[in-house]
């Protein structure tokens, strides 16, 4: 297992390296000169060609671009990640102050899909073909049919406007987390009840089930003791997949419930053109991705022996 670690651990290593270059250069392909573009948030609408040099300078522009990339990843070790041009913080403290906000949607989304998706599929493995399995798939049909940002827009109108529960404009609370999470949860619902249905089905036809089964072990014993692992291998990798979008691809939901996190900053930030934001935001979703891949990868070994021995071949 530690060989395999460490091998993966190498692996994110290289990736996230290789993401802080695609990143790094986001600021100097951009377009406009982002000298200009410091001093205008700093109220120098019309800045002079010696203010411009000393900006250059001030920001490392004026040397070469091998040198600029490395004195940014130094910034970035030392976690400084820059100045946003619109709200003239530190990058790093607009992203720290909007994170928690959006790791409470993330983790409320998922044990709302958890909760629901969980039972869906036990019920449909349960009884393929009858109707609980028939009204599980209406329900995946229609999670997967309906745009989360919709979803928000019916949530806005009949629970806030029409029965009065709950705030259009949320405060990032526990309180009016659940409203954002469920609009957000209906893909994850529709598609990992019906992945966990497809692996609980595939459990039950495997050889040792078929054996216990014999031995008179009752369908719900082998669904949840027997199948069950063995259908969590592929969802744990959909899990996380499903996370890393969730950190990073809530935007839509949070503007819409005006959720005060990183979805509804980064809007902000493109629309303002403050692209150290942007470069932070697109930096942390990044390491993210990455380190929630790695952790997948450490769980599904730790679920399925196999995987670790395929892994030292």
């Amino acid at each position: 297992m530690i060989p395999s670690l460490a091998r993966r651990t190498g692996q994110a290593l290289i990736t996230a390296l290789l993401a802080s270059v695609v990143v790094w250069g986001l600021l100097p392909l951009a377009p406009g000169d982002p000298a200009v573009r410091y001093l205008q948030a700093r109220h120098v609408s019309a800045p002079t060609e010696e203010q411009l040099a000393r900006a250059r300078a001030d920001l490392g522009l004026d040397r070469p671009l091998p040198e600029q990339y490395v004195r940014w990843l130094g910034g970035v070790v030392r976690g400084d990640l820059g100045q946003s041009t619109r709200l003239n913080l530190p990058v790093t403290r607009v992203i720290a102050e909007r994170a928690p906000a959006t790791l409470r949607l993330t983790l409320a989304t998922v044990l709302l899909a958890l909760v629901v998706s969980l039972p869906l599929a036990l019920a449909g493995a349960a009884a393929p073909g009858r109707w609980p399995d028939a009204a599980g798939r209406y329900i995946a049909l229609l999670g997967a049919a309906l745009p989360s940002f919709v979803a928000g827009l019916l949530l806005i109108e009949f629970v806030i406007v029409r029965l009065g529960a709950g705030s259009v404009v949320s405060d990032g609370s526990w309180s009016q987390v659940w409203l954002p999470a469920a609009a957000l949860a209906l893909y994850p619902i529709a598609r990992w009840s019906r992945l966990l249905r497809g692996g609980l089905l595939e459990g039950l036809r495997s050889e040792h089930v078929t054996v216990a089964a014999a031995r008179g072990t009752s369908r719900a014993r082998a669904l949840v003791v027997h199948a069950l692992p063995n259908a969590s291998v592929p969802f744990v990798t959909v899990l996380a997949m499903t996370v890393g979008f969730l950190l990073g691809g809530a935007a839509v939901v949070e503007n819409v419930f005006s959720w005060p996190g990183l979805g509804r900053e980064i809007v902000l930030a493109v629309t303002a053109r403050d692209l150290p934001v942007v470069q932070g935001f697109a930096l942390v979703m990044s390491l993210a991705w990455v380190t929630i891949s790695l952790l997948a990868d450490v769980a599904t070994a730790l679920i399925d022996p196999r995987l670790r021995e395929g892994s030292g071949r």
